[in-house]
């Protein structure tokens, strides 16, 4: 098969960076033939109004892109377009482009934009649902969901309620990959199409192999943003001084994640670290603490991650985390947002190492059974192969009525 495969980085690297890459990897080293086409937030001016402005636009409808894809397209002539980002600089004028040019569209639901204009359900340290369902999101914009802006904010929500208006994701896309069940309810309630909503987790391209020894600290990776829950997890580490700490990440945080360790000598900072020095961090560890807030998780590739390793995992139980990490088999589960919970969960892996390492085997296992790259590729290509057949039926489909409609006018 050949096909494109699209997506928008953003200015810092996320996961959803990495499954890009590793589904690339993988469809290649099965014998596909993939094209590649990126756009970087990098490229987005920073200041001025009227770049701003042209910005905005573009997020509605991004016309360079519409135009360099349809050249891609008409060279290349790819079966299907898979999209993991569009947001901003692609933008659903993507779609059609690809439709008119008769490849089939995939799209990757990695965050809850078109759900939540913040993509995180998340505000003022609380789950919120105000937007879900709406046909204009016009809570986000009164609060200023994203990036604390209004205009910005209206920006998002134009893009989301222009496109339902358009019936964007009804009509233009063949399918839609969700990661977990929580994620594909929320999509559904949103208004989506529940048939074209595919479940396929995430993976890792390479087994890390299992560590040989229980750790000897705690650890944290991610951003240090307020959703992924590093304050619950400093608060709860006042009550556990005696337990050594290893952070690693990058974020608004930073400062206060820094100062924290300055007052805390049990605790280690690092910035981002590439993959390989996570998973080593993780083979070092005792268990992984995954504390995150709201929706903003619709996977978790830091648990799976873990999983691969032997490193039981310590979560909240917030949105879809809970349909990965299983209480008392995989982990330990906490009430979202309270350090108290996990402080008192965290001091009792910390006291149970024995018990702790069966939970570490029975992760390994989990990972073995759901989240290796062979059964990954075999999900992916059932999707692949669905939306082709949707796409060529909705041609063979508008065909027809197009001839219809041309003999009731003779």
């Amino acid at each position: 098969m050949k096909l494109l495969i699209a997506h928008n980085r953003y200015r810092s690297p996320g996961g959803e960076d990495v499954v890009f890459s590793r589904e690339g990897a993988l469809l290649r080293s099965a014998g596909h033939e993939v094209v590649e086409y990126v756009r970087q937030n990098m490229e987005m001016p920073n200041d001025g109004i009227l770049k701003n402005m042209k910005t905005g636009i573009r997020t509605l409808w991004a016309w360079d892109t519409a135009r360099e894809l349809r050249s891609i397209l008409r060279k290349e002539r790819p079966q299907l377009v898979h999209f993991h980002n569009t947001f901003p600089l692609i933008s659903p004028a993507a779609y059609y482009t690809c439709k008119e040019e008769g490849a089939a569209v995939v799209q990757s639901l990695h965050n809850h934009r078109l759900v939540c204009p913040a993509t995180t359900h998340y505000r003022e340290g609380k789950v919120c649902e105000d937007c879900l369902g709406r046909s204009i999101p016009w809570p986000a914009v009164v609060h200023g969901c994203y990036h604390n802006s209004r205009p910005q904010t209206a920006v998002v929500a134009g893009m989301i309620s222009v496109h339902r208006l358009l019936e964007t994701w009804h009509e233009q896309v063949d399918a839609y990959i969700a990661f977990t069940q929580f994620s594909c309810q929320k999509f559904i309630a949103a208004g989506l199409p529940a048939k074209k909503i595919f479940l396929k987790p995430h993976f890792l391209n390479d087994d890390p192999g299992i560590r040989r020894e229980p750790g000897d600290y705690a650890l944290f990776l991610g951003r240090l943003v307020p959703e992924k829950g590093i304050r619950t997890l400093l608060k709860a580490w006042q009550r556990l001084k005696h337990i050594p700490l290893t952070i690693a990440g990058d974020g608004p945080l930073q400062n206060e994640v820094r100062e924290f360790q300055r007052e805390n000598p049990s605790v280690t900072v690092f910035s981002h670290l590439p993959q390989q020095k996570c998973l080593e961090l993780m083979k070092g560890a005792r268990f992984l603490i995954w504390p995150s807030e709201g929706y903003l998780e619709t996977f978790g590739l830091v648990a799976i991650e873990a999983f691969a390793c032997g490193l039981p995992v310590i979560a909240s139980c917030s949105g879809a985390m809970p349909e990965l990490v299983e209480d008392r088999k995989t982990g330990l589960l906490f009430e979202t947002g309270n350090p108290d919970d996990l402080a008192a969960k965290t001091e009792w892996a910390w006291t149970y190492p024995q018990e702790m390492e069966m939970v570490g085997r029975a992760a390994r296992a989990q990972y073995l059974s759901k989240y290796t790259a062979e059964l990954n590729y075999d999900t992916l290509m059932r999707i692949y192969d669905t939306a082709i057949r949707g796409s060529a039926f909705q041609e063979a489909r508008s065909a027809a009525l197009s001839t219809s409609m041309q003999r009731n006018q003779v």
